[in-house]
């Protein structure tokens, strides 16, 4: 069988512990183990088990309860290639270094080296009302693999003032001062909320990521009413 599928498509031979298989797709060349979204392995081959792995200690745990944020995660383990992936969006691998440290939208968090340390913070200014204000922060030493709904950019945070929609801004520099500001009676013109427009403000040098999109849409479902309204009314 011929075909530009088994040229283009085969399988990478890196022989980093985590890399991308192509621009959607990561590799992890699994010996021990490593922490990954639940329902994001696609394939693997060789010996391997996964595991739920729980909040990371009670306080964790109690953030996670009360605010609905924190990356729903399993613990791979074994020796082979793992394969992950979500929803075919963009993945972009950060390797972090002793002091570094970074803040990400939990909803793009795909997998990451045990050996880095993750925290649940909250968004200084934010309200329960204003929704999406609760992030992961991590640091130590490690691979951090995080997914992007189309290409991102990298906006220099230290060059202007820098503000980004909620589900848009998807990582940023620890060290950067956010707070979440509200555009009063421009909820119909900025970004894809609804009700009160909330941007998140960053102060400070460092990086800030933005997706190309705030997100899938997600479809209204119509279940009927008494009335008898429905699919086929």
């Amino acid at each position: 069988m011929r075909s530009n599928l088994f040229g283009e498509n085969l399988e990478s031979t890196s022989d980093e512990a985590m890399s991308l298989q192509n621009p959607r797709m990561l590799k992890v060349r699994l010996d021990g183990e490593v922490l990954a979204r639940q329902g994001s392995m696609v394939a693997y081959q060789g010996q391997v088990e996964f595991a739920y792995e729980g909040a990371g200690g009670v306080g964790k745990f109690l953030k996670k309860a009360l605010t609905g944020e924190g990356v729903p995660l399993m613990r791979c383990r074994g020796k082979g290639d793992l394969f992950l992936a979500q929803d075919a969006n963009e993945l972009h691998v950060l390797d972090l270094d002793g002091g570094d440290s970074v803040t990400v939208n939990g909803a793009n968090v795909l997998a990451f080296e045990p050996g880095l340390t993750w925290d649940i913070r909250r968004v200084e200014g934010a309200s329960a009302l204003s929704g999406g204000v609760f992030n992961m922060v991590f640091s130590g030493t490690g691979r951090l693999v995080v997914s992007a709904f189309g290409t991102p950019v990298v906006l220099d945070t230290g060059e202007a003032p820098t503000f980004a929609d909620l589900q848009a801004a998807i990582a940023w520099s620890s060290s950067l001062q956010t707070r979440l500001v509200r555009t009063a009676g421009a909820s119909a013109l900025i970004g894809r909320g609804s009700g009160e427009a909330f941007q998140l403000s960053f102060q400070g040098r460092g990086f800030l990521v933005v997706q190309a999109s705030e997100g899938p849409v997600v479809p209204k479902h119509n279940h009927g009413n008494s009335g008898g309204g429905g699919l086929f009314s």
